[in-house]
C-alpha cells in the first residue's frame, strides 16, 4: 500500500485534475485497488469522476470518530477506483483536527482504509495548516503541480518547508517530493525557461484534452487515451510507481 498526496498551497494549478487522473491511472493501468480521498471542500474530485454529491455534510464526521469512513466511500464508474468524497463540512476541518488534538488522525484513517486499497491518493486543499501537516505525516510521496511562474516557485519552497517540518520529532523520515511542471506551454518564454531550468522534472503540457476533463466529467484516459495529455499523465504515473517501488525496498 502507498499513500500519495497531490498538494499545492496555490490554487488553480491543476491539482484536482491531476489527482483524479492519477487515481484513474492507478486503477486502470496498474490495476490496483485505488481510493481517491477528496480533502478539498470544493469537492472537485467527485465532479471530475462523474460522481453526484449526496445531501448532507458527513465528510467531516469521520475525523471525530463519529462515523466509519468506509460507509462514506462511493463507487465510481471505473473498475478498481473508489472515492471518499468531500463536502462543505471540510471547511472547518482545520479547526476540528486542532480541537481533537490527534496529530496523526488522517494517517490513522488512511491506515485503516489500506486494508482494502493498494493506493490511496489525497486531493489536498490549497492550505498551509493542520490539514497539510497531517497529510504530510500520512503520505509516502508528495506530488506538487507547478505551473511555470515565480509565484509557483515560491509556493514550492513553502511546500518543501512544510514537508520537512512534518517529520520533526518523528522517527519517520519526511516523504519525498516530486514536483511536476503543469499546464506547460513552450510557446511562452517563461515556460521554456522553467523547463530548461528543471529538465528532470516530469511535465504535463497545457492541452485541450486535459481541459475537457471538467466538461466530460471523466479522466482524460477514459475519453482520449491516445491524446498527448493522456500519454503524459500515464508516463507520470509510471514514474510514480517506479519511485514508490524504490522507496519500498
Amino acid at each position: 500500500m502507498a499513500i500519495i498526496a497531490v498538494y499545492s498551497i496555490k490554487g488553480g494549478v491543476g491539482k484536482t485534475t491531476l489527482a483524479s487522473n492519477l487515481a484513474w491511472c492507478a486503477a486502470a493501468i496498474s490495476c490496483r485497488k485505488t481510493l481517491l480521498w477528496d480533502l478539498d471542500a470544493a469537492g472537485g474530485a467527485g465532479f471530475l469522476l462523474g460522481v453526484e454529491p449526496r445531501d448532507g455534510k458527513a465528510a467531516g464526521s469521520i475525523f471525530s470518530l463519529e462515523r466509519d469512513p468506509a460507509k462514506l466511500i462511493r463507487h465510481t464508474p471505473y473498475a478498481n477506483l473508489d472515492l471518499l468524497p468531500a463536502d462543505e463540512s471540510l471547511r472547518a476541518l482545520d479547526v476540528q483536527l486542532s480541537a481533537i488534538g490527534k496529530r496523526k488522525r488522517i494517517a490513522k484513517i488512511a491506515q485503516q482504509l489500506s486494508k482494502h486499497y493498494e493506493r490511496i491518493i489525497f486531493d489536498c486543499p490549497p492550505v498551509l495548516n493542520e490539514i497539510s501537516a497531517q497529510v504530510m505525516r500520512a503520505a509516502d510521496l508528495v506530488i506538487v503541480p507547478l505551473p511555470p511562474s515565480p509565484l509557483s516557485a515560491r509556493a514550492f519552497d513553502l511546500v518543501a518547508q512544510e514537508v520537512r517540518e512534518s517529520a520533526k520529532g518523528s522517527a519517520r523520515a519526511h516523504p519525498p517530493i516530486l514536483p511536476v511542471l503543469s499546464m506547460l506551454d513552450l510557446r511562452r518564454n517563461l515556460h521554456r525557461a522553467a523547463r530548461e531550468a528543471n529538465p528532470d522534472w516530469p511535465a504535463i503540457a497545457l492541452a485541450s484534452a486535459i481541459e475537457q476533463c471538467a466538461v466530460q466529467r471523466k479522466p482524460v484516459g477514459a475519453f482520449a487515451p491516445r491524446s498527448p495529455g493522456a500519454r503524459q499523465i500515464q508516463h507520470l504515473w509510471t514514474a510514480i510507481e517506479r519511485k514508490l517501488a524504490r522507496l519500498k525496498r
